[in-house]
């Protein structure tokens, strides 16, 4: 099966010393966002979780520590974009990031590693022309160092209005300019471009519209087939597996002004003042109505011989 760990908040970035502590003691408790008395106690022991995957704006706590992540498969989205202090006030900078980011593709191979360059807006100061140019930059950096480059254009939701009433929409023409663009430079530099929920308007121009997090995402990180079970996303644009993610909402230090998973800044600062590395929960710890059951959890791993037997 597969553990998520990067929908709801950023564990590398703020909460590697909890996760360490979760690996070693085999197991993880997880509230559920909408039921919180609802808790599902998922195992960590390899032998049933194939893969662990991360989105991350800062895997730099974690890297010295993957020794600990050798009997998982991984796989990473890492986020690199341009954007600067005034809407990323607490992700590292993109030269930083980009030197963590070739240093942890150098651990875990190409096939187990992509750069995220999303959301994607526009305004006065973020114009077509300057993600353009950064957007180059920057996968002129991470060339050789990964094949997949994801997308997506920033969604208007309220909570994203009211954080960063500056930004503007991206209509449909800027997007077709933005996406054949990227699809260009990314060829330049070796790396398939992926939009995330955009659609397939852009797969005319050479995209892969097939979905970004997906289950030949992951067999092709393992190089072995998965039989995985068939899921339905939440969202229709969507391809993605995704499920079982023992994040928590509310809880990403980065407080980027676009975020989607952070109601604001106020509430994520008392979320992470709760935080203890050596509790089961991500945030506090257990309370007295909690009803907690065990996940059902079985190796996806199909072993027997297929193409991935002859990929080196």
């Amino acid at each position: 099966m597969i553990i998520n760990t990067g929908m709801r908040t950023d564990i590398p970035a703020f909460y590697s010393r909890w996760f360490l502590n979760r690996l070693k003691e085999g197991y993880v408790l997880v509230r559920n966002p909408y039921n919180p008395q609802q808790v599902t106690r998922y195992s960590l022991n390899p032998d049933v979780v194939d893969l662990i995957g991360f989105c991350t704006k800062n895997p730099g706590p974690i890297l010295p520590h993957m020794d600990a992540l050798k009997p998982y498969g991984q796989y990473w989205f890492v986020t690199i974009t341009s954007y600067e202090k005034d809407v990323e006030p607490n992700v590292p900078d993109v030269d930083s990031m980009t030197e963590e980011f070739c240093d942890l593709s150098k651990i875990v191979g190409v096939d187990s590693i992509g750069w995220r360059y999303d959301p994607v807006f526009l305004n006065e100061k973020y114009t077509i022309e300057r993600h353009l140019s950064d957007f180059e930059k920057i996968a002129s950096r991470l060339c050789g160092y990964t094949k997949t480059c994801v997308i997506s254009f920033i969604d208007l939701y309220p909570k994203v209005r009211r954080n960063f009433p500056e930004v503007w929409p991206v209509s449909d023409q800027d997007r077709l300019t933005l996406g054949r663009s990227f699809v260009e430079i990314g060829r330049k530099y070796g790396m398939t471009i992926k939009p995330c929920g955009e659609g397939n308007e852009l797969s005319a121009y050479g995209a892969d519209c097939s979905g970004c997090m997906t289950l030949k995402t992951y067999e092709t990180a393992l190089h072995c087939r998965l039989n995985a079970p068939k899921i339905q996303s939440a969202r229709k644009e969507c391809a993605c597996l995704l499920m079982c993610d023992i994040g928590a909402y509310n809880t990403c230090g980065h407080l980027c002004r676009y975020c989607y998973a952070n109601y604001s800044a106020e509430l994520v600062r008392r979320n992470m003042s709760m935080h203890d590395p050596d509790s089961a929960f991500l945030i506090g710890g257990p309370e007295e109505d909690d009803k907690i059951h065990e996940a059902e959890q079985v190796s996806w791993k199909d072993n027997q011989m297929s193409i991935f037997d002859f990929i080196n």
